[in-house]
């Protein structure tokens, strides 16, 4: 199994750390990032101290057949190479990462994302290509949205109905940005606006949209209600089977123990398997909560290159029409003619909120607001819509969610 890594940054890194050091049966014959000096520095780092440069897919090819592994700044030639099987995209850029996606797509690669920002944005349609051209598509274990989807799968499968999907979030502030964040990053060497997205709640967004696309689940409220409690098993005392009489939800629990992975809460009213589940200590139902304590995205991602290549399954993928979307709100009162700096910037944070509402309002995706410029004035936690900005032009994720408006169908936004 030959696997092709676009992106160079910190994650990036690890993600070739663990390819070279523990994957069974698949190799990482190709990175590819825009400074080639970040793709070999993954490469030595992991060990690998003669990786190759190369600027077509033909010399990539020539490389990976003799055992080699190659380096480019060239994303198209790790997509259009014959002999590379699956294409990781880890750049955290929406546009750029959007046309990578694509691009693999339509050369037959399964594609797996380790970036949020353009499953939440334009999965959907990417999903209909990959359909379409007989590939996977589909976001990363080990990050909470696969994380989750694995435990849906498994209470699913087990009977049980789920009807919440959510993560653990320790610390939530809406207004962090990279210089809040800049010490924090510089001792962990890490992107501080990475650490930013984390901390005011843009990721936990995004992932929320993923959640909900793929399992059909929404925002109770704009945003979700976000529940303050020691230990996520408390959380079910918030809840009712009424509550989801009608629909299931995705949520988060803030603070709460064990810190750190992804949770679902599921049904089940038979009386004998709720006398079953006291006995082995799940509580008395009918709703029960399971969790993973733990998320690791660059160990786990290979159970996803696996899955999708063995078995042409994604850990998880929308299902269909999107459901959720997430909506930029101004961080700070913002000035017309300033550009927008996307996720995890100075200038806004995103919420999640239901699909329909975001089309009814015609409001701007969090992860599409990088370099849209403000045609008016917009006050400190409003929204900001399409209406207030100029987009950048040509570009690819704006096209594909027209595409995605037109493919799926939109709510009458009169």
């Amino acid at each position: 199994m030959r696997v092709a890594l676009v992106g160079g940054g910190y994650i990036a890194r690890c993600i070739a750390l663990q390819f070279l050091t523990a994957a069974k049966g698949m190799r990482l014959v190709a990175i590819a990032n825009r400074s080639i000096d970040k793709a070999r520095r993954a490469y030595c780092d992991a060990g690998c101290l003669d990786p190759v440069p190369v600027e077509t897919s033909a010399e990539l090819e020539r490389v990976v057949e003799s055992g080699g592994y190659a380096i480019t700044d060239s994303a198209e030639a790790v997509c259009r190479a014959g002999n590379v099987d699956v294409v990781i995209e880890a750049t955290g850029h929406v546009e750029f990462g959007t046309s990578v996606c694509l691009d693999a797509i339509l050369h037959g690669k399964h594609t797996i994302l380790i970036g949020a920002e353009i499953d939440a944005s334009v999965g959907p349609i990417l999903k209909t290509y990959a359909d379409r051209a007989g590939v996977v598509f589909s976001y990363t274990d080990g990050d909470e949205p696969g994380v989750a989807m694995n435990l849906y799968r498994f209470v699913d499968s087990m009977g049980y109905r789920p009807v919440l999907m959510g993560q653990l979030k320790g610390f939530l502030d809406r207004y962090r940005n990279p210089q809040t964040q800049l010490e924090l990053a510089t001792r962990l060497g890490q992107n501080p606006a990475v650490l930013a997205c984390f901390a005011d709640g843009s990721k936990l967004a995004l992932e929320a949209a993923i959640m909900g696309n793929a399992s059909g689940f929404v925002p109770k409220v704009r945003g979700m209600q976000g529940y303050p409690c020691a230990h996520v098993n408390d959380m079910l005392k918030s809840f009712t089977p009424d509550d989801f009489a009608t629909e299931g939800y995705v949520e988060y629990a803030l603070g709460a123990a064990p810190h750190t992975g992804a949770f679902v809460i599921c049904h089940n009213d038979h009386p004998e398997k709720r006398k079953l589940m006291a006995y082995l200590k799940m509580g008395e139902g009918p709703l029960y909560m399971f969790y993973q304590p733990y998320h690791l995205p660059p160990w786990q991602i290979t159970h996803s290159v696996a899955r999708a290549a063995l078995f042409g399954d994604p850990t998880i993928t929308p299902r269909g029409a999107p459901v959720c979307d997430t909506v930029s709100y101004a961080k700070r009162d913002l000035k017309a003619g300033e550009l927008l700096d996307g996720v995890g910037g100075f200038t806004c944070y995103g919420l999640v909120e239901r699909y329909d509402v975001c089309c009814r309002e015609n409001t701007l995706p969090i992860a599409v607001s990088l370099d849209c410029r403000l045609k008016r004035d917009i006050a400190k936690d409003q929204p900001i819509t399409y209406d207030d900005v100029d987009l950048p032009p040509g570009r690819l994720v704006d096209r594909l969610r027209a595409e995605q408006v037109q493919y799926f169908g939109s709510v009458d936004r009169a």
